[in-house]
């Protein structure tokens, strides 16, 4: 598999400058092309996930250049699993973007949209932290174009806002790079772990000036409290199947804190210690917390959706904080069920607001495919809400269970906040969906039925019904998987460093 494992990013990199250069002015080409380049990716993480899952952890070296001194691109369980949540995600979201013609609202959908691809698949495959930094350059950059597309004064705004962040961010983090750099004379993840483990007591200092710097920039990727704020206007202003596929962006920041907690500063190092355990869990107790009461207090469809991603965020960095192999492996497969269930409840959302012509949560007139629409939406807000039977309720049963340590104050911001989505989507669904009935109006009967875009938000549902049916699999799988990130040794073997057997 050595060759295959730069695909994911030269793939995209190669088919998107063909969508602008040669299929500018051809949608139906632009169609076909991206969505075959999207399943060739999917087939590709496919085959990178059955390797990872049977072998180590395995390094490409680009130019053959050795690390550190070379860029490497690595391999392992829980890069794959990455790559292909993100290649299944963004199947569904093109196939509702054909469906509903959201790609010719605006120019160059297609191409921005694999771009992005490109920036997500190198975040998760780099072994290199300043290259960490130029995927989130690449996907940021793909992500402004998207976030504007089909323009509108509010999208317009929301997008400066959205760029001001992340340059923020950006700065931040080339001051981090730095400040790693100068430590430890190297910017490979692997023999950065080596470095810091290995420095004298004068570094300790500025090496958690770093740390915190790295946790803060991936806390506004992952919108930590308290750097969440541009997450609600941002998406809920974003196109629907944007902010769908939006929701592996958060992940991108959770992964970051996973990969360099646990490989550069694991809770058992000199220079950091406990630190990042510390900071964290508070922050991910009050994301939770401010995510399910944003979900009860939202006026808008699309915002209650967004405030349900930060709460997602909130659960999965509370099980991170706690730095074991049981709560990583809990918070991996919420991971995998809140990426599903929070890319379809914007999409169910942006159906509504198609329909109604505003997305604001009141009592209007029925809408087309109303029965079918409403379905989909309960099915999703129980998920998301983590009642039974599906993979949220296990997601939570899980965190729990792994959490049982501090159970009186982490179990009761839990199932306080279960409680309050279930009464935020409960509101939601009420108005939109059973209120419409006593208005008397009839649905528009000529809106197109779009039997696409119903397949993609059922696909996604559908994810979460395998999740639930193969829990116990999946949860074995995910075991190994933190068992292998809490034990880094194969990954910094992996990359072969002069001097580290």
């Amino acid at each position: 598999m050595y060759h295959w494992i730069i695909a994911p990013v030269v793939v995209p990199a190669i088919l998107a400058p063909l969508v602008v250069l040669v299929m500018r002015n051809d949608l139906t080409l632009q169609r076909v092309f991206g969505l075959a380049g999207t399943l060739a990716l999917a087939a590709i993480a496919a085959a990178l996930l059955f390797a990872a899952s049977h072998n180590g952890p395995e390094v490409y070296r680009l130019g053959n250049w050795p690390a550190p001194f070379g860029i490497v691109l690595v391999l392992d369980r829980l890069s794959a699993m990455m790559l292909m949540l993100t290649a299944l995600l963004a199947i569904a979201v093109q196939l509702y973007v054909i469906s509903t013609n959201w790609d010719a609202r605006g120019r160059h959908f297609h191409a921005l949209f694999l771009f992005q691809m490109m920036g997500i698949n190198g975040a998760f495959l780099t072994g290199d932290a300043f290259n960490l930094f130029v995927f989130f350059e690449v996907l940021l950059i793909a992500s402004y174009g998207l976030m504007i597309h089909g323009a509108g004064r509010d999208r317009l705004r929301a997008g400066v806002q959205y760029i001001a962040f992340n340059l923020i961010a950006s700065t931040l983090f080339l001051f981090a790079l730095a400040t790693v750099y100068a430590v430890t004379g190297t910017l490979n993840m692997a023999d950065i772990a080596v470095k810091v483990a290995a420095l004298p007591e004068g570094d300790l200092a500025l090496i958690r000036v770093a740390a915190i710097l790295m946790l803060s920039v991936f806390a506004i990727k992952g919108a930590l409290v308290p750097l969440q704020f541009w997450l609600p206007g941002t998406y809920a202003n974003a196109p629907g199947p944007v902010a769908a596929l939006f929701a592996i962006m958060t992940k991108v920041g959770a992964y970051a804190i996973l990969r360099t907690s646990t490989l550069i500063f694991p809770p058992d190092t000199a220079a950091t210690g406990s630190m990042v355990a510390d900071l964290m869990l508070p922050a991910a107790l009050v994301t939770l917390a401010v995510g399910s009461i944003g979900i009860l207090g939202a006026t808008t469809l699309p915002r209650l959706a967004a405030f349900s991603g930060i709460a997602s965020m909130g659960t999965i960095f509370t099980a991170f904080a706690a730095f074991t192999p049981e709560a990583t492996s809990a918070a991996l497969y919420y991971l995998l069920h809140s990426t599903l269930a929070t890319a379809a409840v914007f999409l169910i959302a942006d159906l509504v607001t198609d329909r109604r012509g505003n997305a604001t949560l009141t009592a209007q007139p029925r809408i087309a495919q109303q029965g079918l629409i409403a379905a989909l939406f309960f099915a999703n807000a129980i998920a998301l809400a983590g009642m039974p039977p599906l993979s949220g309720f296990i997601g939570k049963l899980m965190v729990l269970d792994a959490l049982r340590a501090d159970a009186a104050l982490i179990w009761t911001v839990i199932l306080a906040s279960s409680f309050l989505m279930v009464l935020g989507f409960g509101r939601a669904g009420s108005t939109l969906f059973w209120k419409s009935h006593a208005t008397g109006e009839p649905a528009d009967p000529h809106h197109s039925s779009e039997p696409l875009a119903f397949a993609a938000i059922g696909g996604l549902l559908a994810g979460l019904v395998l999740l639930t049916i193969f829990a116990g699999p999946v949860k074995d799988w995910l075991d190994t998987t933190a068992q292998a990130i809490h034990a880094p040794a194969a990954y910094i073997t992996a990359n072969d460093l002069p001097g580290v057997n």
